[in-house]
């Protein structure tokens, strides 16, 4: 499985040492440099459809470029280990992984989803990844 470091501000894993609060802060200063929205992209190393994401983002470089030219995106470690329960706890109830948060350049939450509606047999689905890319293009 393929990863494209370019992608991801803080991690190209989803690490329990991490800090999301100070990821966020860093990624707040980077989306408002750059007019994009910031991507929370909550999973775990546990999780077999986060590791087919970060394959397919990699192998489908327009996907890929798609989702650079929208978000900061910020990988959100939720394992056994760590939860981050308190950093999660400000956002809607997860009910599966992986899940994006899209937040505006300030970090104000616009959007709660599950990735299921975009996913297509073992992966995810060109067309569908594309739109949602697009729709949270402007900040």
């Amino acid at each position: 499985l393929a990863v494209r470091n370019d992608l991801y501000l803080n991690s190209t894993s989803y690490d329990p040492k991490r800090d999301p609060e100070a990821d966020l802060k860093v990624a707040i200063e980077k989306a408002q440099a750059s007019k994009k929205r910031i991507l929370l992209d909550v999973g775990g190393e546990w999780c077999i459809w986060c590791h087919l994401l970060d394959d397919y983002l990699a192998k489908n470089k327009d996907v890929g470029d798609a989702f650079a030219a929208s978000f900061v995106i910020v990988k959100i470690n939720w394992s056994p280990d760590n939860k981050n329960a308190a950093f999660l706890s400000k956002y809607p109830e997860i009910d599966g992984y992986p899940h994006f948060f899209v937040l505006n350049s300030s970090g104000k939450l616009l959007s709660n989803q599950s990735t299921s509606p975009l996913e297509q047999g073992e992966g995810y689905n060109r067309k569908r990844m594309l739109q949602f890319a697009k729709a949270w293009s402007h900040d």
